[in-house]
């Protein structure tokens, strides 16, 4: 049988393993679940992607892709004239109101990382791209501080229920923020 030429079928593999990973859970990512789900051979999903690792970190990179687009949406983040507290509070509501089951789903692919070494360096990404928007604003510390109470809001919207409380992460934010000269 001839070979059939399929240009998307990688990028629907890794759609695929997004929506596995989204109803079942990283317990039931496995090659099998995902070429079912996206309706491809089995052999299609280990040429692609030879190990689950390799799949969660195509999936992970995607899944960053959506708080890189947020992020490079708010300049406000690269003006010195505007409220820095108020532009990350605002960049992390807009983050949160989007899709719940996608937030969700980039934590749990970035908290894999903790047993999954391979996932590490993606799991970073997005925090090494938002601390180098915020270089050029505070200094190194304050960079790493911000972005630390900006995942433990993340972590505790998620984990309670919550509503995002955007007046509150604006006050915390701001008492990290050093003041001006």
């Amino acid at each position: 049988m001839p070979r059939r030429h399929d240009p998307g079928r990688r990028q629907r593999i890794i759609d695929a393993a997004i929506r596995v990973v989204g109803e079942k859970g990283l317990a039931g990512l496995t090659h099998r679940t995902v070429a079912a789900e996206a309706d491809v051979p089995l052999g299609s999903t280990t040429y692609h992607f030879a190990t689950l690792d390799e799949l969660m970190v195509a999936a992970l990179r995607q899944s960053n892709e959506s708080f890189a687009k947020v992020t490079a949406a708010h300049g406000g983040l690269t003006d010195p004239d505007t409220d820095l507290a108020a532009e990350l509070a605002a960049l992390l509501g807009e983050w949160l109101s989007g899709e719940r089951a996608g937030v969700e789903l980039e934590y749990e692919l970035y908290l894999a990382a903790l047993r999954r070494p391979a996932l590490r360096p993606v799991a970073a990404e997005w925090a090494d791209d938002l601390a180098e928007r915020l270089a050029h604003r505070t200094d190194p510390v304050t960079v790493r501080a911000l972005i630390a109470l900006l995942d433990g809001i993340c972590l505790q919207v998620l984990l309670t229920g919550t509503s995002y409380d955007e007046a509150y992460a604006r006050e915390v934010l701001s008492r990290v923020i050093p003041a001006g000269p």
